[in-house]
């Protein structure tokens, strides 16, 4: 294992949140400790500490660190999709759910645990601008500003729910009820996805 005289001061930190990522992926929230990750990234048992402070410290910026990579799946997605805003919707609804396949246990320390202090400045500036995204996005579908029109921000939250439930269910490998999906290649199970999630803005004729 590496000392810590073999890292930079900025190399340790990265170091130290990829350990913690593993031990989180690996074990779990609840065994979560700092001497468990600095003997996974083979530093003294206090560079943690120096570094986070305690483990709710490590947690909390390892889960703002998770909505970096968040924004920058969906954005990935985006880029690849037309520019026509309903396919952009669709396009960071489908990074949304390849973010949680890809990273169950950092999706849920991001949205579900109790453990990330989520009044942080770092984890409230991440979150929120994963937010911020999101009523943009709708923002370019409905032309009105979402939080001073009640119909665009109910489709800020119907987006919202849609994507996280239909990633949630497929982290918790729920897709066992709806057989047809197993015979379904990627494209198509994007494309039924698709579907789902832009039924939230559809609006009646």
């Amino acid at each position: 294992m590496p000392s810590k005289s073999n890292y930079h001061h900025g190399d340790l930190r990265r170091a130290l949140l990829a350990a913690a990522e593993e031990e989180l992926s690996e074990k779990g929230v609840e065994t979560f400790s700092l001497r468990c990750v600095a003997k996974r990234a083979g530093v003294s048992h206090g560079a943690p500490a120096h570094h986070f402070g305690d483990a709710q410290g490590l947690l909390t910026e390892l889960a703002a660190s998770g909505y970096q990579r968040f924004i920058e799946t969906q954005e990935q997605f985006q880029r690849n999709a037309s520019k026509e805003p309903t396919a952009q919707l669709s396009a960071a609804g489908l990074g949304y759910i390849e973010f949680a396949k890809q990273n169950p246990a950092l999706f849920r320390l991001m949205f579900s645990s109790e453990r990330p202090d989520r009044t942080a400045p770092i984890l409230s500036e991440y979150a929120d601008a994963a937010f911020t995204k999101l009523v943009e996005d709708i923002r370019h579908i409905s032309e009105a500003d979402p939080y001073s029109d009640q119909s665009a921000m109910t489709d800020v939250m119907a987006a919202w729910a849609i994507a996280h439930g239909l990633a949630d269910l497929m982290i918790a490998g729920r897709w066992e009820r709806i057989p047809f999906l197993a015979a379904m290649t990627p494209a198509q199970i994007d494309a039924v996805f698709s579907d789902i999630i832009l039924r939230a803005c559809k609006q009646e004729s």
